[in-house]
């Protein structure tokens, strides 16, 4: 085993044999925190955002904010209903690309799966950071590394889901029910406190706030739907349950389902607790993010330095990052479907050592990597790009579960059209109500910088589109007919490629001549005349009955006149195939790579271009790639 194998055994893990898939299916206690953290934790800064943006309006407004809240705890439920029902309809996976594919075709599909795709990378990059940003709120001394620590956290999170997602589920269950038991305490605590007058203010609470925009009439409606779209990062990762339906336990739909249900009541008691207390406390948010509004009302409640407080902080910042975790599920799930379907590269269809989507999980980590450098771990900015692709996928989602219902209405007895009106009540309602949210988050967010969002989202539907094409053109031109079957060729000419007589150019020609080709030479090129001349004379001395041809190269090239020489054969008989032999070293370290071989695959990248032209490698071991001593053959040293 390579050093590679046994560090790839230490990260990932054992690998897991195909049999052993139904072990990796999830319990809804485990399922809850792999796919409902980011919901779940959406209600650490949903209620921040709120209270920052009402705060430009001045001290009058944050009263405002429990109502924002409420509208928004109102739409998490018409979600959570409507994604139930695509959890029964749909229930192998895919979520709003499955629903939209079946119901409008590949373009609403593929603007569906752009939106998420995109979302899910913003998922991670936000969650992360928001994460961070309630670890430097603990620990301010951190916060000139805030990019470090995201990145990080990230890998992490990466390996954890290499390893697999029962034993990543397993990993993150513990923050993910610890953060939720410690809320509810806080707001239990928190509660007792205020009615008994002993709730101390927020840290912020003397804080005077300044108007900073204009209000009255049309203005108010602007900020409060500004404030609107910014709280309703509180529904994001809704949908990552119904796209994970395959990884539940049977009952597949049901339980997935049910998971949901949990999940939007831990999150719509927890939102509505936090924002209570807010308001009671008269936290203010922060533009730099710090003091967090969670960790303010922790700190009032629990204490400034006690245990109680710096756990909570603790937790917070665990479900925080691991929020992201919803979307190193969903996202490989999805790009899977996605290159079943042709519409991205095959690889990623392809199940790891520990049959998860591994090259999904890697294409997401760089992609957040980079979102985060790029912006400097600086979550004002990242979310502002946030929720425009999911709310997308939402509208698409409940609009097609709508279509659903009225197909099916058609062909269902009477007796259960009943059932199905109510179904498709709530997803016009989910529909109506999502496309108004997403109206509203384009208005409120385009302006400062969701535009790139929605930029990448076009970028990627075309790249889609175009994958699909070119897997389609290729299918249609690679297509096996009658016509068009290809013809044995007239002769074989082999060609063994030499630079200097030695034992792996004595295995090309062994080899070559094994092939029993119509005729067979070996070709080099003269660049220097002393190692031509050393080279014919090692030929004649060793009596091999190959015939050499030398071409000339006054320019000091290698790669042309290799290619002139081939053509002229070619020339003279198109029906004719020529089959180039490269001895090549295998080497077992990188940088002696970089020492062999290049030329060989300088040659070999022109090589393949060429029509009727074949190109065999044949490899030489040497010691450092593990190769044992050995001794060839007598017959393939010589022609004799």
């Amino acid at each position: 085993m390579t050093v590679a194998d046994t560090l790839k055994r230490v990260v990932v893990g054992r690998p897991l044999r195909n049999e052993q898939m139904p072990e990796t299916l999830l319990p809804k206690w485990l399922a809850l925190p792999v796919f409902a953290s980011d919901p779940l934790s959406s209600v650490a800064y949903a209620t921040e955002e709120i209270v920052l943006v009402l705060a430009f309006g001045g001290a009058a407004y944050l009263a405002y904010a429990k109502w924002v809240a409420a509208v928004i705890a109102a739409l998490l439920v018409i979600v959570v209903l409507s994604y139930r029902q695509t959890c029964h309809a749909y229930p192998n996976g895919g979520g709003a690309y499955a629903v939209s594919m079946d119901n409008f075709g590949p373009n609403a599909a593929l603007t569906a799966a752009a939106a998420l795709l995109v979302d899910y990378v913003m998922t991670v990059a936000v969650s992360v950071v928001a994460g961070v940003v309630a670890i430097t709120s603990a620990a301010p001394g951190l916060h000139d590394y805030a990019v470090e620590i995201s990145v990080g956290a990230v890998i992490l999170l990466m390996v954890a889901n290499l390893r697999g997602l029962k034993e990543s589920g397993r990993a993150f269950a513990v923050p993910t029910y610890a953060f939720v038991t410690l809320t509810y305490l806080m707001i239990a605590i928190g509660v007792g406190k205020d009615l008994t007058g002993h709730l101390a203010a927020a840290s912020t609470a003397h804080e005077q706030i300044q108007q900073q925009v204009k209000v009255g009439g049309i203005l108010t409606l602007a900020l409060f739907l500004k404030a609107f779209a910014s709280g309703c990062t509180a529904l994001t990762g809704v949908e990552a349950i119904s796209n994970g339906v395959p990884a539940f336990r049977k009952p597949k739909a049901r339980n997935a389902a049910d998971t949901l249900a949990i999940m939007g009541l831990l999150s719509v008691s927890m939102f509505g607790g936090i924002t209570l207390l807010a308001l009671r406390m008269h936290a203010h948010a922060e533009p730099s993010g710090n003091p967090s509004v969670i960790s303010q009302l922790a700190a009032g409640i629990f204490g400034r330095h006690a245990a109680l407080f710096y756990l909570y902080q603790a937790a917070t910042a665990g479900i925080l990052i691991l929020a992201a975790n919803t979307a190193f599920n969903g996202f490989p799930v999805l790009s899977s479907i996605l290159a079943q379907s042709r519409y991205l590269p095959r690889q990623l269809h392809n199940r790891g050592d520990k049959l998860v989507f591994s090259n999904g999980i890697v294409l997401l980590g760089g992609f957040a990597v980079a979102l985060i450098v790029g912006f400097d771990a600086n979550i004002d900015e990242l979310i502002q790009l946030y929720i425009i692709g999911v709310f997308t996928s939402f509208t698409l989602s409940q609009a097609g579960m709508v279509r659903h219902w009225n197909r099916a209405a058609r062909t269902m007895p009477a007796a259960q059209r009943r059932r199905i009106m109510w179904s498709r009540a709530i997803n016009f309602v989910g529909a109506i109500a999502t496309a108004a949210v997403l109206a509203i988050v384009l208005y409120t967010k385009v302006v400062h910088g969701a535009w790139i969002a929605i930029l990448a989202m076009i970028v990627l539907f075309l790249l889609m589109k175009s994958i699909r094409r070119h897997y389609d053109a290729v299918t249609a031109e690679l297509d096996v007919s009658d016509a068009d079957r290809p013809i044995l060729p007239s002769r074989n000419h082999a060609i063994v490629l030499v630079s200097r007589l030695h034992l792996p150019t004595m295995r090309a020609l062994a080899y070559a001549r094994g092939t029993r080709p119509s005729t067979i030479e070996a070709l080099t090129v003269g660049i220097d005349v002393d190692d031509t001349n050393r080279l014919r004379e090692e030929w004649l001395t060793h009596d091999i009955d190959v015939p050499l041809v030398v071409v000339d190269s006054p320019y000091r090239e290698m790669v042309r006149p290799v290619l002139d020489y081939i053509r002229r054969i070619r020339r003279e008989s198109v029906r004719d195939v020529i089959t180039v032999f490269i001895p090549e070293y295998v080497v077992g370290r990188w940088w002696e790579q970089l020492l062999h071989n290049q030329s060989a695959l300088r040659l070999k990248a022109r090589l393949l271009f060429e029509p009727g032209v074949m190109v065999t490698s044949v490899p030489w071991q040497l010691h450092s790639a593990g190769a044992e001593p050995f001794d060839e053959p007598k017959a393939t040293m010589s022609g004799k």
